[in-house]
Formats: structure tokens, C-alpha cells, sequence
């Protein structure tokens, strides 16, 4: 087992993957000015509830959080911690349920869990890393109401060539994700229209500014070949009045997608995969 302290997972572990992601690590001391600080983490930030391990600062705003143990200890349940000093926080940016701080987090350097305590229905998740500064940027700025809106009032019959089980699996996958779902698994049989199903809630999803960036991973060359059909063939020609309009909308998606999959299945067409040695 590691004997480690927690000082020593702070520095030896913590700190650096924060500045690895643009974030400086700053000790708090009298007189700092809180209000100007910029992708900086505060070590030691007073609050109510004694001082916090780091406080994330972007834009001179407080928005996260991080309470750090020692490695040798599991820090999910160590988000209560992390609670009570967005409890007791002197610079929150908004309240939520008592909470002045939007996004906590809690590692031991290894395992890092996570709680937007924003949504009325808060569920904690593990990261494999840390928010960005930009990132948490993002997440913060991001009201994701015109998008939802968007969702439940655009039909998705109005996908060309969409059939009735197509339709109802994404809706029901789209309620899922409205109602914060994350790990979800459609499943269905061969020649039902899976890739073509999936191109459809890609657009969706996209369309609706949801989401920013989606990745779309195959295991076969033959299925990346196929999903490059599907996405060059769609069109959402019932949403228009006219094919001009059919081509505008078919244009703004692949230009949606161009940075996120095309890329993505050249670069893995074009791997040579040596067969298995037994």
C-alpha cells in the first residue's frame, strides 16, 4: 500500500494535473484579489466551513471546488466535504439549495468524482481528469432550456426515411438525456437501421446545441465505410418547404460533424491493424 500524506498527493499528484490543463496554483494569502483572478486553483480558500483545498477561479468568478485526501483514501463519499465549503463560500456566484458554488469535485490524485449541484436532481459521476478552465467556462455559461425546447417541439418524423421504432427510440433516448441519463444502450436487430438511427439523433442532438462535439467510434473498417454513407446520404427533407432549403439544412449538419467524425474514421481506415499472434 502507498504511505502517502495528503500534502504530498496535493503536490504530488493534484497540482499537476491542474496546471497541466492551464490552471495556476496559487496559495491563498491576505489581500489577494479574489475578483481578478483567472484560471487560477487557491489553495486553502477560507470559507465558513474552514478552508477549502482549492478553489477554482475563471474570470474572477468562484466555480468549483476540489477537496483533496491522501491516495490511500476513496474520495467518493468525500463530496459532502466539498459541500459544506460551497456552503460556507464568501464569493459564491449563485445559490442552489444552499450551495454557492456550482461544480465540486473530490480526488485522491487517481480517482476524481464530480457534482454539477445545479440540477434539481444531483448525481455525482467520476471524470478521468479535471474541468479545463475554458470547460468549466462552458458548463457554467451553458443553459441548456433553448435546447431542450428544442427536442421536445421538433418532431423527429420530420427525418427523412425515419421509421415509427426509429422514432420512438429517439424520443425515448432523447427523454433519457433530458432527465440527465448518461450510461444508456440502444439495442437493436441486424438491418433494423442502427447506423442510420444514429446519424438521425447525431443531427438531433447537434442541431439543438445540446451537445458540442460527439464521438462516434466503430470496431470495423466496413462500419466506419458505412457510417460515412449514412452521413453523407442524410437529409431532413420533410423539415423543408423546398430541396434548396433541404440542401442548406443537409450542409449545416455536415459541417457540424466534418470536425468530429470524418477525421476520426480517414485516420482509422487508413490504420493497418497486423493480425493477432497466437
Amino acid at each position: 500500500m502507498i504511505s502517502e500524506s495528503e500534502w504530498l498527493t496535493r503536490k504530488k499528484r493534484i497540482d499537476g494535473r491542474l496546471t497541466a490543463l492551464g490552471w495556476k496554483v496559487v496559495r491563498h494569502s491576505q489581500g489577494i484579489s479574489l475578483g481578478s483572478l483567472d484560471k487560477v486553483a487557491i489553495e486553502e480558500l477560507p470559507t465558513a466551513s474552514g478552508p477549502a483545498d482549492y478553489a477554482l477561479f475563471v474570470s474572477g468568478k468562484l466555480l468549483g471546488i476540489i477537496e483533496a485526501k491522501k491516495v490511500t483514501v476513496n474520495p467518493q463519499n468525500v463530496l459532502e466535504q466539498a459541500k459544506r465549503y460551497a456552503e460556507g463560500a464568501f464569493n459564491g456566484v449563485g445559490n442552489w439549495g444552499g450551495l454557492r458554488v456550482p461544480f465540486l469535485y473530490a480526488s485522491n490524485g487517481e480517482i476524481i468524482w464530480h457534482l454539477d449541484v445545479r440540477p434539481a436532481k444531483r448525481v455525482s459521476r467520476q471524470l478521468k481528469g479535471f474541468h479545463s478552465p475554458e470547460a468549466l467556462q462552458w458548463l457554467f455559461n451553458q443553459d441548456s432550456t433553448p435546447s431542450i425546447d428544442w427536442l421536445l417541439h421538433t418532431p423527429p418524423e420530420r427525418i427523412e426515411r425515419l421509421r415509427t421504432y426509429q422514432r420512438s427510440c429517439i424520443i425515448a433516448v432523447e427523454k433519457e438525456i433530458i432527465a440527465g441519463g448518461r450510461d444508456l444502450m440502444v439495442a437493436m436487430a441486424t438491418g433494423t437501421g442502427k447506423t442510420f438511427l444514429t446519424v438521425a439523433q447525431i443531427y438531433r442532438l447537434l442541431e439543438s446545441k445540446l451537445v458540442r462535439k460527439i464521438l462516434f467510434l466503430v470496431d470495423r473498417k466496413a462500419l466506419a465505410a458505412q457510417a460515412v454513407r449514412e452521413f453523407n446520404a442524410f437529409n431532413t427533407l420533410k423539415a423543408t418547404s423546398s430541396r434548396k432549403s433541404t440542401k442548406s439544412t443537409a450542409s449545416v449538419f455536415n459541417a457540424k460533424i466534418s470536425e468530429t467524425i470524418p477525421r476520426l474514421i480517414q485516420r482509422f481506415c487508413q490504420t493497418s491493424i497486423s493480425p493477432r499472434q497466437s
